[in-house]
């Protein structure tokens, strides 16, 4: 067998059971019209990537841990792909408000698939753009970072509680402690 027959095997089976119909090895090993037909971009079921609670875990202690080494007490939040919050962490000295601050950073970056340091530049210079910044729990300071493997943005992480420059610094920094399972 070839390997696109394998795999046009594998597809029917799959669409197959989904649908609730059932296909002869024969029907589908006639590769083309079985990926034409189950191929089609869209349909059935949408694997994507995702953020593990570990990874998460990760990324949120590297930032913090990065912030704290430069003589700040932060909170760091890191969301998944739907920017939902994975990691919450607000060091005991940080103040109250840093947290809520570090979570919209992190949905900020993970809404607009940029930093938000370039989220905040591209809003303050350009008027079109500007509203964005009224949507809910949008925040346009720096310190929030996406999450991405290749082009896609499977979560972000926020840091704030320090400047800004140092906020974004230490997200950056929680990134690159698992670049190497980012791939």
């Amino acid at each position: 067998m070839s390997h696109t027959t394998i795999l046009a095997i594998g597809v029917a089976v799959l669409a197959s059971t989904a649908a609730g119909h059932a296909f002869s090895l024969t029907a589908v090993g006639a590769s083309g019209p079985a990926l034409a037909r189950f191929g089609v971009p869209g349909q059935g079921v949408v694997m994507q990537r995702n953020l593990s609670l570990d990874l998460a875990k990760t990324i949120a202690e590297a930032a913090q841990a990065e912030c704290r080494a430069k003589g700040f007490h932060t909170s760091v939040a890191v969301v998944d792909r739907a920017a939902q919050v994975l990691v919450i962490l607000r060091d005991e000295q940080a103040t109250a408000q840093t947290a809520d601050m570090a979570r919209r950073k992190a949905y900020t970056a993970r809404m607009f698939r940029i930093s938000t340091m370039d989220f905040q530049k591209r809003t303050a210079e350009n008027p079109g753009s500007a509203a964005q910044r009224d949507l809910a729990d949008i925040l346009a300071l720096s310190g929030g970072v996406p999450i991405q493997i290749g082009n896609d943005t499977i979560g972000a992480v926020g840091s704030a509680g320090s400047n800004l420059e140092t906020d974004d610094a230490c997200a950056k920094a929680g990134i690159a402690k698992v670049k190497d399972q980012l791939k």
